[in-house]
């Protein structure tokens, strides 16, 4: 009551607080807005487009060797080497690009560390087994499979993924792969170079194991059978000249020249060069593939049953060596293996096709080597998604150290 005669007596009146509406408060909004200078929308469009842009860059920066492998693969299906010329392109690529992947590799793996893996007996009988009678047993079920239709497959393509199935692991892009993924290299250099090794010796004897079954699609493959000592002298050259020499080499420079090592090869990084060679080989391959017109003689279906299976064949085998090796192997053992087992080298397999049979028609080869090429480009992009993964599951999560995550491992 005083505070109302004091109001009174001031002059002052109090008034009602105005009603706003909801249509007034649309109004305001939208005056408000129109006041929004049309600068800082364009600038707000302009940072949402540069994102963008920043996202796809990084995008593209992480998956640059897929993407380079798509590209060397288109250009090795438009433009190919002339006829005359692809012996000799073959050549330098197989001893010029594996040289340098080995030579570095030499100049970057511990001299311990290598000879201890040679010692490891029973995990080189674990990965050759798995290699040559895992995988080629779970093609030749599927192969079987296939074969109960005639009308299904083509006989050149059935035998082409036996033929795959028997042919040693490559040497070039596990060494790189298993490298980035942070696996044990030094596993993969022993279990690549055995492989190889014993590849002139058990791939003839497994293929003619599963192609004297007299099966219908075995019929396709002439009956004179050529000598093997052309294809002993080849591997075993290559493997000294392109493996063993470059990789002794590297050694040498690492134990005597250390300082130099460890500026230059592994301070600027030079063993990064090894993916490129890497897509030089796999151009290689291809080139040889499309030159000789090997996938213009296969049905469209048939080709992409091949693409599906290969597809399936990869990551089947994948998980037979992964779930198979971590019941008893390190984590880096275990990138190891699963980077040699389902690997295959188009490199050693159609040159053995070519040895084992005699008078194999030019339809006949192109139609045994496309499973392989097929194969191994896709088992490239299979080891290259890989990579990932396996780095983040050697290493832990982000701020964990490893003798931290040993030591949690063991608690």
């Amino acid at each position: 009551m005083e505070g109302q005669e004091q109001e009174k007596e001031m002059g002052i009146q109090s008034s009602p607080q105005p009603h706003i509406s909801n249509d007034d408060t649309r109004s305001l909004s939208s005056k408000s807005s129109d006041l929004v200078p049309s600068s800082i929308t364009e600038q707000h469009k302009s940072r949402k487009w540069q994102g963008w842009i920043w996202s796809f860059l990084k995008l593209v920066a992480s998956q640059w060797f897929l993407i380079s492998l798509g590209l060397v693969i288109l250009l090795a299906s438009q433009v190919q080497v002339p006829e005359k010329h692809q012996q000799l392109k073959a050549t330098l690529v197989s001893y010029l690009c594996i040289s340098i992947i080995f030579f570095l590799t030499g100049c970057t793996l511990n001299t311990q560390i290598l000879l201890e893996n040679y010692s490891r007996w029973k995990l080189h009988l674990w990965v050759q087994i798995l290699c040559y009678l895992g995988f080629s047993s779970v093609v030749f079920a599927v192969v079987s499979l296939c074969a109960m239709n005639r009308n299904f497959m083509d006989p050149g393509l059935l035998l082409g993924f036996i033929l795959t199935g028997c042919t040693p692991t490559t040497i070039s892009s596990n060494v790189v792969m298993t490298g980035n993924a942070h696996g044990n290299k030094a596993l993969t250099v022993v279990q690549s170079t055995l492989g190889n090794f014993l590849g002139p010796f058990l791939t003839p004897v497994i293929f003619t194991m599963y192609t004297s079954s007299g099966a219908w699609y075995t019929t396709a493959l002439p009956t004179e059978h050529g000598g093997y000592g052309e294809i002993y002298r080849r591997v075993f050259k290559q493997l000294g000249l392109s493996l063993f020499v470059p990789m002794f080499v590297g050694q040498l420079v690492q134990n005597f020249f250390p300082k130099l090592n460890q500026r230059y090869i592994v301070g600027y990084k030079i063993s990064k060069i090894s993916t490129f060679c890497l897509l030089v080989v796999v151009w290689q391959v291809y080139d040889q593939a499309f030159a000789s017109h090997a996938f213009d003689t296969v049905k469209p279906s048939n080709m992409i049953f091949v693409v599906f299976f290969s597809v399936a064949l990869y990551f089947i085998v994948n998980a037979i060596s992964f779930f198979g090796s971590r019941l008893w192997l390190s984590k880096e053992d275990v990138i190891s293996v699963c980077y040699c087992v389902p690997a295959k080298s188009p490199a050693m397999g159609v040159p053995l096709a070519m040895t084992m049979f005699v008078g194999l028609t030019p339809e006949l080869q192109a139609k045994l080597q496309i499973p392989m090429v097929i194969y191994q480009g896709l088992q490239i992009v299979g080891g290259t998604i890989f990579v990932v993964p396996f780095k983040r599951w050697v290493d832990g999560p982000p701020g964990l150290d490893r003798h931290d995550e040993e030591v949690a491992n063991t608690a």
